[in-house]
């Protein structure tokens, strides 16, 4: 005996799509256990990449040359890539330079992943456009395209292999910047707090760092580094520069003008600080103001497309269904 249709509804079968739904749940479900049984805390990460960073400017500055060996981690799959790249003449220091501060301002501090990225851009395009090219000319799956549209899928495929890892970096630094600038009013403020009692530059940043640290990860790592390089580095106007090049904001890289004009020429700091603070508040106001400003705009196809039909089934459905059966009624 063959087995009998379920019902349908626009031509779908309502039991195979209740069936889809049901494995998709389940796989949710499953993947919801998952994530929460196998969370990690975020702090072990960023206190360990702080403490390496520690460990490197000690070294720079005290160990001897045993001791600075040590603390020079190689990696043997980086300097295969590596030594593949240089034997085909793709790899430049600029290329290089580039993609390591993007990976500092995406909170990467690992600089030997840059030749993964500038590796990505060589194999990805060939793994997946080689892919597409045997699906779209070598298999019967495109062949009702145009050559046209063929072509261009083939092309739109190279140009996104070989973006995705700028994409992606380019992603993580957007949310990391957005963190940052969402704490940075508040860190201004208690940096004004610690000048005025007191504190030195260094000292201010750590308090900071460590004051904002939970609700504002981001943010303290990067001022935590910056007072740890602020207590090693011989020029400070370097630390400084470095917190700038690390993240991608120019509220930041206000803040790093400000502090190194009152290093050179002695001007008040708390009082610089606490106009920045200001301003940044007004931005922060302004911007809100803004998304709100655009959200009527925004909700004009989500209304018209799923709130004003819902709304006339509900309000005309039952006098339809009434002028119907009083039609029915009145033909009988």
């Amino acid at each position: 005996m063959e087995p009998t249709a379920g019902p349908k509804l626009l031509g779908v079968d309502v039991f195979m799509v209740a069936t889809i739904l049901a494995g998709v749940c389940a796989l949710a479900v499953m993947f919801a256990i998952y994530a929460a049984t196998t969370v990690r805390d975020p702090m072990t990460k960023r206190v360990k990449a702080l403490n390496d960073r520690r460990e490197q400017l000690k070294a720079g500055i005290t160990a001897s040359t045993k001791r600075r060996a040590k603390l020079v981690t190689k990696n043997e799959t980086t300097d295969r890539i590596k030594a593949f790249l240089t034997s085909l003449s793709v790899l430049q220091d600029s290329q290089l330079k580039a993609a390591q501060i993007k990976l500092l301002q995406a909170g990467i501090r690992q600089k030997e992943y840059a030749v993964a990225v500038i590796f990505g851009r060589l194999v990805l395009p060939i793994v997946f456009g080689g892919l597409m090219i045997y699906l779209v000319y070598g298999t019967d799956m495109f062949s009702d395209w145009t050559p046209i549209k063929a072509y261009g899928l083939v092309a739109v495929t190279f140009i996104i292999a070989y973006k995705f890892p700028d994409l992606f970096l380019n992603n993580k630094i957007k949310k990391r910047s957005d963190a940052i600038r969402k704490g940075l009013p508040d860190a201004l403020d208690l940096l004004v707090i610690c000048a005025e009692a007191g504190l030195t530059v260094d000292a201010a940043f750590g308090r900071v760092a460590r004051e904002l640290g939970k609700a504002y990860p981001e943010l303290g790592d990067e001022f935590t580094l910056t007072a740890i390089e602020l207590g090693f580095l011989n020029e400070r106007r370097q630390a400084f520069e470095n917190l700038a090049s690390r993240v991608k904001l120019d509220a930041v890289k206000g803040v790093v003008t400000t502090m190194i004009q009152t290093e050179k020429y002695g001007t008040p700091l708390a009082s610089a600080l606490r106009v920045l603070s200001a301003e940044f508040r007004n931005e922060r106001m302004m911007r809100a103001e803004e998304k709100a400003a655009r959200l009527p705009a925004i909700m004009t196809i989500p209304l018209i497309l799923f709130i004003l039909p819902v709304l006339f089934i509900v309000i005309l459905g039952p006098a339809a269904c009434s002028i119907s059966d009083a039609f029915i009624h009145g033909g009988h």
